[in-house]
């Protein structure tokens, strides 16, 4: 079990930060599967969010969000789901987009966000 613990710690490069914002599919077939879907933390590696319908891992999904007033269209797809959580990678990131995520993260470091291990 350690061994598995520190894998997922090796492949997570980014911190994940304690947010809740509101999360919405661009495509209308994922958005009538999520129904109130929010983050519970965020990276700029990805995010994990409630929603009403889990996805199934391996799906792909456009995601729309905005947080702290800055818009983001990311492409993602889901890594594990657990009953109304599932834990979306972005992919496809272009180094623009992961210089925001990166800067709005430590931002939100800076303001006493939590950092979760």
């Amino acid at each position: 079990m350690v061994q598995t613990l520190f894998r997922n710690a090796e492949r997570r490069r980014d911190p994940r930060i304690g947010a809740r914002f509101d999360v919405s599919f661009r495509s209308a077939a994922d958005a009538a599967k999520a129904f109130k879907t929010f983050s519970v933390n965020f990276s700029a590696g990805g995010l994990c969010l409630r929603t009403s319908r889990p996805h199934a891992v391996g799906e792909v999904v456009q995601l729309h969000l905005v947080v702290d007033a800055q818009a983001f269209e990311l492409k993602g797809t889901v890594q594990w789901a657990r009953a109304d959580v599932v834990g979306v990678r972005f992919v496809d990131l272009q180094p623009a987009q992961r210089a925001r995520l990166e800067e709005l993260a430590r931002v939100m470091i800076e303001r006493g966000a939590p950092v979760e291990e």
